[in-house]
């Protein structure tokens, strides 16, 4: 197998830079990949082919955070026109506009889909409930700078984010405060928390850190070669991959650091990388508008990979249709 060159899936579609992504859990149709674009367009796509299955129009601004509940039933995204939007996943249709009074950065349902997360330039964290879109939101309020990311976690009892504050904070909903508060040397630009809920994975400068998602003691710490943009965990914690500057996605062993392969296939540099929920691939979105999928186990027979001797032909670009000029 180590003769087997790393063939990435790429798909395009979007005209402006990938910011963000996010994945389904697995369903009885597979699972989802969503993505985020500077376009204000958000893509839905079937995750292990990358075959695109729609856009989310309505947004009038470039598109920052999205999310997929769990069944990849409903997307959120959250964008420069100050809003946070949750979408009919199947239908594409709008079922909620929730209006913010900044750019809109991050969104996340909660694990029953009933509660909407997002996180905003306001520097405030809310959550809204989608049964009650009327109602009005919890706010948590404590950053001072604007929210880069914020999630559902500890099973949706807390929320954590992270700012350009230079911190990371965990918010009880119960009582409405700022629970627990990190600080980094230089802003986080990722936030992931693992399927099993026990790790953090953040991103700061040059260095991938992992945190203990309970108390917050730090597990581990690694530094990559270029300024990071984004990790990921591999779900059975054995591997992480990391995405940044350098144009490169890079994969590393989680217990020592050491970096077991890295692979160029962008042309700008990559904002955002995450695993599948089976951890069989990995997706990379990057400045060049475009999306990657890679194998974790580079020849294996899996999606659109097939395992054969020789020159692998299967890097086709995977694109929504062109549309065609009323006439």
């Amino acid at each position: 197998m180590a003769n087997l060159r790393q063939t990435p899936l790429t798909c395009s579609g979007h005209t402006r830079p990938v910011v963000h992504l996010d994945f389904s859990s697995v369903t009885d149709c597979g699972y989802f990949l969503i993505s985020a674009c500077k376009d204000g367009k958000p893509m839905l796509r079937q995750g292990d082919t990358g075959d695109w299955i729609g856009t989310f129009e309505g947004h009038k601004g470039a598109v920052w955070g999205v999310a997929l509940n769990k069944d990849a039933t409903k997307a959120a995204s959250g964008a420069a026109d100050f809003t946070g939007k949750v979408w009919d996943a199947i239908s594409g249709e709008e079922l909620h506009s929730f209006q913010h009074n900044h750019i809109v950065k991050s969104v996340n349902f909660s694990k029953d889909s009933a509660l909407l997360a997002t996180g905003s330039n306001e520097k405030l964290v809310r959550i809204f409930d989608l049964n009650k879109p009327d109602a009005t939101p919890e706010v948590f309020s404590g950053h001072t700078s604007g929210i880069r990311h914020v999630l559902f976690f500890r099973n949706d009892t807390h929320l954590v984010s992270c700012a350009d504050d230079k911190t990371l904070r965990v918010w009880e909903r119960a009582s409405g405060k700022e629970v627990q508060k990190m600080e980094f040397p230089s802003i986080p630009s990722s936030l992931e928390v693992s399927r099993d809920g026990t790790v953090l994975t953040i991103t700061h400068s040059n260095h991938v850190t992992f945190l203990d998602s309970e108390s917050l003691n730090k597990i581990r710490e690694f530094s990559v070669p270029t300024t990071v943009n984004s990790a990921s965990l591999h779900p059975d914690k054995t591997i992480f991959v990391a995405g940044g500057d350098d144009l490169k996605v890079y994969k590393f062993d989680y217990t020592t650091g050491n970096e077991i392969e890295s692979f160029k296939g962008h042309f700008g540099p990559v904002h955002c990388v995450k695993f599948s929920p089976d951890g069989e691939l990995y997706a990379s979105g990057s400045e060049d508008g475009t999306l990657r999928l890679w194998q974790t186990t580079v020849g294996k027979t899996y999606g659109l990979w097939k395992c054969v001797d020789g020159p692998q032909l299967n890097n086709e670009p995977l694109s929504p249709p062109k549309e065609v000029p009323a006439i």
